[in-house]
């Protein structure tokens, strides 16, 4: 399976580049600016503003992923409509049917274009760990309910402003929206971060997220991974 992780300018993507790689995937890595995605020159810069999907972007994008098996869009800074080419990646997974997995600001720009309000959070959780209780599906399926999960973000996705082919599949005991998958597409997002050692069975998510995407990874290699403590 070859994924590419847009990079929204996170300081820890590679983290999340190396669970992938020892599930598995092949890798690549692009920033939310890059002039293969937005065809400008200008200097890369995070906070980058939008851009806009139209049936141009939408000819590039299936240009240039040709041969990409499924999108991972990244943590970073900033609010979501200021991630350069990420919000686009929603609509054109929405078109294609491309599988998507967003990570925290991934994950607040997945509710964000399809509908749903990001707000700030109840609290500031930077560095700090919750208890998420979900219902078994999507990335979630077969891990324990409720488990630990670490957390860096003031933003979060308003649960009550969903849109109908959305649905919430985690939540922390205030009720803090922390994943949510889409009802017919393979659209996934977590709020919290799985490629953190502070996160239970982060593994396990992404292969999830991979199966979903068609690639199943080696039988016993998850848990051979997490029996190891393997980073």
């Amino acid at each position: 399976m070859h994924v590419l992780v847009v990079d929204n300018y996170d300081s820890f993507v590679y983290n999340l580049v190396q669970y992938l790689g020892q599930l598995g995937a092949e890798v690549s890595v692009w920033r939310n600016d890059d002039a293969r995605l937005t065809a400008s020159e200008a200097p890369a810069a995070p906070n980058s503003r939008p851009l806009a999907y139209d049936a141009e972007v939408a000819e590039r994008f299936s240009d240039v992923l040709t041969g990409i098996d499924g999108v991972l869009l990244s943590p970073g800074p900033g609010v979501p409509e200021m991630a350069g080419a990420t919000p686009a990646f929603v609509h054109h997974a929405k078109a294609t049917g491309l599988p998507l997995f967003g990570v925290c600001l991934g994950h607040q720009a997945i509710g964000a274009e399809l509908g749903a309000r990001v707000e700030r959070a109840p609290q500031l959780m930077h560095g700090k760990t919750s208890e998420v209780t979900h219902d078994g599906s999507g990335v979630l399926a077969g891990m324990p309910s409720p488990f630990t999960a670490m957390r860096y973000h003031s933003l979060t996705v308003a649960p009550d402003t969903l849109p109908e082919e959305l649905v919430a599949t985690g939540h922390t005991e205030d009720g803090t929206l922390m994943s949510l998958r889409h009802r017919e597409l393979p659209i996934h997002g977590v709020q919290f971060h799985p490629e953190s050692v502070a996160s239970a069975h982060g593994h396990r998510m992404l292969a999830n997220w991979m199966e979903i995407s068609g690639f199943t990874p080696r039988t016993g290699l998850i848990d051979e991974l997490e029996a190891a403590g393997v980073r």
